[in-house]
């Protein structure tokens, strides 16, 4: 991710922005809420937004021993009760499989871990271009060939996730879009918002007020494009933000082609979508760098920027809102939890 900066003032609120910038999520996560008639309502928001933020963190990360995610996977049972914040993340992903023909996998939690990345890394690493020099040649992810995500479902009325014991899950980004979501339900009332999941941007509010977000260059702290919204999710994926050098000396990073369990290079580098949701944004910019670029564009229905091995970029523009679907290419209800 490298929604580097985020400049959110619309003119309408500025004067009642209330601001949360903190640490989490391994990076840097930010809240807004202004309101003009209740900017004490918009002040208290903003910091019960930060609270559930972080508490999030702990409670559904890979790397905490005593989290939900972490209790669902070691479970020896078929099927597990989880609270509905876990249910809906688990939704949200098997959708994200089944749209992405597999290409958006959520249960490579044993091959992630393998290729290097069992425990928190903070964003950096390898040098992105030194790392792209020694990388293998570069082809299009696909998926894995036993589609072990057909093996997972939620029942709702049950409140349980069922999955064959051993089958282990990592929601990764798709946890940040769904929280960066829920926390837009919470907060639609006001006249505007903004929440930045690391990288994870849902913005939205009564006033429909445009603000720009900034999206920065994968090779250094360039600006490559700003884009205005007055609502919806935006989010980046790509291959420079958490990298390192495996044990066998190779250039290693954390998106993975399914179909080999192996870090993927595919000639893109970095993926940003526009999207009705953030947690479906998430999902079309992980498809659109594992597509690599002869079908990346494809999944950025909604607009979005493209960057390749070489440095260069192409920003798709966003279509027109008569022609803009809020269902996009996944099927999934985007309600907030229970």
């Amino acid at each position: 991710m490298s929604l580097r900066s985020f400049a959110v003032r619309p003119e309408a609120a500025q004067q009642q922005e209330h601001r949360q910038t903190f640490p989490c999520f391994g990076g840097q996560c930010t809240v807004i809420v202004a309101d003009a008639r209740r900017p004490a309502d918009a002040a208290a928001a903003a910091a019960m937004a930060r609270r559930a933020l972080e508490t999030w963190h702990h409670r559904f990360s890979r790397f905490e021993d005593d989290s939900e995610v972490a209790a669902l996977n070691r479970s020896a049972a078929d099927e597990v009760a989880v609270s509905p914040l876990l249910r809906r993340m688990v939704q949200v992903a098997v959708a994200g499989a089944r749209d992405t023909g597999g290409l958006v996998d959520f249960t490579l939690a044993r091959e992630i871990e393998q290729a290097g990345y069992a425990h928190h890394l903070e964003p950096g690493g390898s040098d992105l271009r030194d790392a792209l020099r020694r990388a293998p040649a570069r082809s299009a992810a696909g998926p894995h060939p036993a589609a072990r995500w057909r093996e997972i479902s939620v029942d709702a009325a049950r409140g349980t996730v069922r999955r064959p014991p051993g089958l282990r899950i990592d929601v990764g980004g798709i946890a940040k879009g769904v929280f960066a979501d829920e926390l837009a339900g919470m907060l639609d009332g006001f006249d505007t918002y903004a929440v930045d999941c690391a990288g994870d941007i849902r913005v939205g509010g009564r006033a429909r007020a445009p603000r720009p977000v900034r999206v920065s260059s994968p090779f250094d702290t360039g600006n490559l494009h700003t884009f205005s919204l007055a609502g919806g999710g935006i989010a980046t994926s790509g291959i420079g933000r958490r990298s390192w050098t495996d044990d066998g000396g190779r250039p290693a990073h954390h998106l993975l082609d399914p179909r080999t369990g192996a870090p993927a290079f595919t000639g893109i580098v970095q993926a940003t979508a526009l999207a009705p949701s953030a947690a479906q944004a998430e999902i079309l910019a992980k498809a659109a760098v594992l597509s690599g670029p002869g079908r990346a564009a494809e999944w950025l229905t909604h607009g979005g920027i493209l960057v390749y091995d070489d440095g260069t970029h192409d920003v798709l523009a966003p279509p027109p809102p008569a022609a803009t679907s809020t269902a996009g290419p996944l099927r999934v209800s985007w309600t907030r939890a229970a």
